[in-house]
């Protein structure tokens, strides 16, 4: 049965003008995370962008990091790790969480603007790999081999 009252995390703010977070149930399950700081970039510039908090999630759980689906369009940000993954070991007290972002255009980012977004997963099961000269499944084409449409 589901803990009704949901998975705690120890969050620590480090700036008093951004937003608390706090978790919409029914919309989404993914939390939006903010810019902490007025930061400016020009075209191929890169910057990590503080997001005001640090976090101590659960033992056996980590945060997967990425930009929300408007990021590109509003800000002109890309996220140069594709998906950032915070294990539960990055949890002290100066273990600030940021965004690396790289411009692809002339961009100004505003303290509380909603920039990315996290979920909290549990780590995957420990994997044992067993070698195989065929494997069983049907043969989809190799990479690729979907189609345009």
């Amino acid at each position: 049965m589901p803990d009704v009252n949901g998975l705690e995390v120890h969050i620590k703010y480090f700036s008093e003008e951004i937003e608390r977070l706090c978790y919409i149930g029914g919309k989404s399950d993914w939390v939006d995370l903010r810019s902490a700081a007025e930061v400016s970039l020009k075209a191929g510039e890169f910057a990590l962008i503080p997001l005001g908090v640090a976090m101590e999630l659960p033992k056996g759980y980590e945060a997967h990091v990425v930009p929300r689906s408007s990021t590109f369009r509003n800000f002109g940000i890309i996220q140069t790790n594709s998906m950032g993954v915070i294990d539960e070991s990055y949890a002290g007290d100066g273990d600030q969480w940021f965004f690396p972002a790289y411009a692809l255009r002339d961009t100004v980012i505003h303290v509380n603007d909603r920039i990315c977004q996290f979920r909290i997963m549990e780590h995957q099961p420990r994997l044992h790999f067993v070698e195989r000269d065929h494997l069983e499944g049907k043969d989809r084409g190799g990479f690729g081999s979907t189609g345009k449409r």
